[in-house]
């Protein structure tokens, strides 16, 4: 099959032909400079969906509150897209697929689109492409897009800087989960959700929760949105009406007001800089090749110090 420009794509992609969504994500995960151009006109016409971000540490049931939040979101007539990112393999750098394996009853439902990402070395539980996925999804006419994190632990926080809405899961009998929260996920959730709500010991981590929320409120303080905790159990289907109902309600606080406005900015901020570190790395990489194994023989006979090396291959490289 011969090549066919990015470009070439976009109408078929902006009118939902999942073949051409699939090659164009594929195209932005592989960083192929060609579709630029075309992801940068996406990106013009995107700013439509609901982007949701789920994350939490390990074994606290994202996957399974994921498939189940998106097939009540399916059942109201929404079109679902699902980036789920996975670790990557340390052998061939591919997604290992989990999340995606996990979904599967999902996968035959032509109003949802799941794609699996690898995590490639990026830190902060998303992948370099993810933003670009979400923008793809987005023209492609995907009312909500549901990212969902790694799962490497309590530095997932990227994910508030890349959805309108965050979702920190817990659940009950993980000893370690509501301190990770305490490192960092207790900011950037705009919704707690306390998943395996079905065990008897649920009751005390949605107490916790509760309890943080409050010492974290400032005498005088009337925010425009106040992060609820919702309990639900994917085995019994339970909670999952309260979910979508805060969903909402929070969406309209992303799109209507000025802690979304804030919000909005914040995000494009995360992008720049992130789309420019790609460029200077792509750049630091292919012109640092002439100058990399003269400096690796020099440090190797420890004839020089890595840092002032490393600071003459970036000067060399760079300018």
């Amino acid at each position: 099959m011969s090549y066919a420009p990015s470009n070439s794509l976009l109408g078929r992609a902006k009118a939902g032909e999942i073949a051409a969504i699939a090659r164009l994500i594929s195209r932005a995960e592989a960083g192929i400079p060609e579709a630029r151009d075309t992801l940068a006109e996406i990106y013009q016409g995107s700013g439509k969906a609901h982007v949701i971000g789920i994350t939490g540490v390990p074994g606290s049931g994202k996957s399974t509150l994921v498939a189940t939040l998106a097939a009540r979101l399916r059942a109201q007539g929404q079109k679902i897209g699902i980036v789920a990112v996975d670790p990557s393999s340390p052998y061939t750098g591919g997604s290992i697929l989990g999340d995606r394996i996990r979904m599967s009853d999902l996968a035959s439902d032509p109003g949802v689109y799941i794609r699996s990402m690898a995590t490639r070395g990026a830190v902060g539980g998303l992948a370099r492409a993810t933003l670009d996925a979400v923008d793809i999804l987005d023209v492609g006419g995907f009312d909500t897009i549901i990212i969902e994190t790694v799962g490497v632990g309590q530095d997932e926080v990227e994910i508030a800087k890349a959805s309108n809405t965050t979702v920190v899961v817990s659940a009950p009998g993980l000893g370690d989960d509501v301190q990770a929260i305490k490192a960092g996920m207790l900011e950037i959730a705009d919704i707690h959700v306390v998943s395996k709500c079905d065990r008897s010991d649920a009751t005390r981590t949605i107490s916790d929760l509760k309890h943080m929320l409050m010492l974290g409120l400032k005498p005088g303080d009337k925010p425009e949105w106040n992060a609820p905790v919702v309990g639900i159990s994917s085995y019994a289907g339970e909670g999952f009406d309260d979910l979508i109902d805060a969903l909402n309600r929070h969406r309209n606080v992303a799109f209507d007001t000025e802690t979304g406005r804030k919000r909005r900015l914040a995000i494009a901020s995360y992008r720049l800089l992130k789309t420019a570190e790609n460029l200077l790395l792509e750049r630091f990489v292919e012109n640092s090749n002439p100058h990399r194994l003269a400096l690796a023989q020099r440090l190797s006979a420890r004839q020089a110090d890595p840092y002032s090396l490393a600071n003459e291959l970036v000067t060399a490289s760079l300018g």
